[in-house]
């Protein structure tokens, strides 16, 4: 199994200062070769492959006006090369979205492999630097003097931190003990989530709390005169800010999914059509606040690690508008109706509850036989067909049915 260890790193003046132009190097070469890939494609309707952006890199060397290239190490480059040939892939394969140009003032990373690094009883040697890169290791059960990395990434976000990301292959952890239960997870705005065993977990709502903080550093950023000393200074207050709601925010998903991938057995979740939903502008921020694919993805690979079952039901599976209790499916029911009184058999449900049930439900019969599913009370037969290849394995079956 694959993993990383990501921890903060404090370079000195001479390290800081290769680095710096190790990211302008690999943002310069990223910048051309994606603004080559479009030429062409505009012009000759052809695509680009690795071997001819790993050709052209030669060439840009090669250029007087290019020739502080080869003043830093040849190998994170080239990974720039393989990682944007990476992402056109994901792009093609539906996975992600077209690659964008790199800005200055974004987060800045460079990957090198083994041939440009030296890892030595937990300390880290960069390719053309002198001393090892300090590091403060954040894992006390972990001893960095027994890792064998594959690769590091140095990375420097907007607000000034500088990070190490380790990539280490460890031996798969034993599967956790079983727990006997199973779980039906319904996510939302004003409760994060609602489980099938009622339980309501509250939604911290992270950016919002923060955004009249965070609305001040942007005024005081706004008034400052573009590219100043001042300007840096409050962009990176804003970047900091940033930094802090974005931290608040992984922590809570990470006990979130880690509390149920450890308690439960078998989870289930909808598979929520995000991109669509945050074009709605009323509820965009809400929405992306509360990090749903993000959470989505913990839970993929905590219960991978774990040995756990995550089954990832249909979007239109009509989880809210069908009683739990005898199956009965409302023509319609608004985003608005919390609750609502089911015509077949009196039953009062709360909205998110009643989904949670039918969600778990729905799971339940994916996994005893991963095949055809039939709601109780309801004789509609749905068929469970696997959905997003790119997103599941052999333990994360996804069930597709509609209404």
């Amino acid at each position: 199994m694959r993993t990383a260890y990501k921890c903060r790193a404090y370079p000195d003046p001479d390290q800081a200062a290769m680095l710096a132009r190790t990211f302008g190097c690999v943002r310069v070469v990223w910048n051309r070769t994606l603004a080559a890939r479009q030429t062409r494609w505009t012009t000759e309707h052809k695509g680009t492959s690795y071997q001819e952006t790993s050709a052209a890199l030669t060439a840009m060397k090669r250029e007087a006006e290019l020739a502080w290239l080869n003043e830093v190490s040849s190998v994170p480059l080239q990974q720039t090369l393989r990682h944007q040939h990476q992402a056109f892939a994901a792009f093609f394969a539906g996975r992600s979205r077209y690659p964008r140009f790199k800005s200055r003032r974004g987060r800045q990373a460079a990957t090198y492999t083994r041939s440009a690094f030296r890892w030595r009883d937990g300390q880290l040697w960069l390719a053309k630097t002198r001393i090892p890169l300090r590091l403060v290791w954040s894992w006390p059960d972990v001893d960095p003097a027994t890792l064998a990395p594959t690769s590091v990434t140095v990375t420097r976000d907007p607000d000034g931190r500088w990070y190490v990301t380790v990539h280490v292959e460890v031996v798969d952890p034993p599967p956790l003990p079983t727990s006997g239960r199973a779980v039906g997870v319904d996510l939302g705005i004003t409760d994060f989530a609602v489980t099938s065993n009622g339980e309501h977990i509250p939604n911290p709502r992270h950016l919002a709390r923060k955004a009249a903080n965070l609305a001040r550093y942007q005024r005081r950023m706004a008034r400052k005169v573009k590219g100043s000393a001042n300007r840096r200074k409050a962009a990176a207050k804003v970047a900091r800010a940033h930094r802090k709601i974005r931290a608040a925010r992984a922590d809570f998903l990470h006990r979130v999914s880690a509390r149920l991938v450890r308690d439960h057995d078998l989870i289930v979740l909808e598979d929520l059509n995000v991109n669509g939903l945050i074009r709605n502008r009323r509820l965009a921020r809400a929405i992306s606040d509360s990090g749903w694919g993000t959470f989505r993805v913990m839970l993929t690979y905590k219960a991978q690690r774990a040995g756990r079952q995550l089954v990832v039901l249909d979007r239109w599976y009509p989880s809210s508008k069908t009683c739990s209790a005898c199956g009965h499916v409302l023509a319609a029911l608004g985003l608005g109706t919390r609750t609502w009184v089911c015509p077949g058999c009196g039953t009062r449900h709360d909205r998110d509850l009643n989904a949670a049930r039918n969600i778990l439900a729905a799971g339940r019969a994916v996994a005893a036989c991963g095949a055809d599913v039939s709601h109780s009370g309801s004789s509609r037969v749905q068929p469970a067909v696997k959905q997003e290849p790119s997103l599941v394995t052999e333990r994360i079956p996804v069930f597709q049915g509609g209404e």
